[in-house]
């Protein structure tokens, strides 16, 4: 199944990080955050990524025009360009990666709609942003999908507290510290999904409009 992956926002939370690289490319553990989400979805086999780009997108497709150069050891002999021997086998060599400029300022709604024909005939695909990475069984998602029949099905998780919990005794002397509780009852979108090739019918050409907003409401 095909992973679409949105990786145009500009992350201007992170702004040290981001002023001359787009927030997929932040580097965690040596590795763009964005490796780290598609070696997730290609444990679970699915290898075929089209990544919507926008925010400083030729970064993105200087890396994985690169990405051996990247990725490992090299020998070269200078005076000779041909000479270039790469040492470590290629884990990601079966991944296919296709990278789309789905425009600088647009929402996320305008930049799945602007993918649609790189899905081929496909009646399903996976849809995750680039800036986050879960522990998430994908193919039981996958799963669940299509045994419930629905245009789209959002992988929910509790939020982490924002606050330590402190728990008092009868003379105020504290009896137990929780930093940080996970939240009960509450979720949030834990941002991998998987969708129906109809929910294009609910994206209007609009770059203004967000997924999450307008369209998810609809569905």
């Amino acid at each position: 199944m095909k992973v679409v992956i949105l990786c145009g926002g500009k992350g201007t939370r992170l702004r040290e990080e981001t002023e001359y690289r787009p927030k997929p490319m932040v580097p965690v553990g040596g590795r763009p955050i964005l490796w780290h989400i598609m070696r997730r979805y290609a444990h679970y086999g699915h290898k075929e990524f089209i990544l919507c780009l926008g925010y400083k997108g030729d970064v993105i497709k200087d890396y994985f025009r690169n990405f051996r150069w990247h990725s490992e050891d090299v020998t070269l002999r200078l005076g000779d360009s041909n000479s270039v021997w790469f040492h470590h086998s290629l884990a990601e060599a079966d991944w296919q990666v296709t990278l789309a400029d789905t425009g600088e300022e647009s929402m996320t709604a305008y930049r799945l709609r602007a993918i649609e024909k790189y899905l081929g005939d496909d009646e399903h695909f996976l849809f995750t942003y680039g800036d986050g990475l879960g522990d998430i069984d994908i193919n039981a998602s996958i799963d669940f999908h299509k045994a419930h029949k629905k245009l789209v099905t959002i992988t929910a998780v509790h939020p982490p507290g924002r606050f330590g919990d402190l728990r008092l005794g009868d003379d105020d002397s504290i009896l137990d510290f929780n930093e940080k509780p996970q939240a009960e009852g509450a979720f949030i979108n834990g941002g991998y999904m998987v969708m129906d090739r109809a929910v294009f019918n609910y994206l209007p050409n609009d770059p203004t409009v967000m997924f999450e907003q307008g369209p998810v409401r609809q569905l």
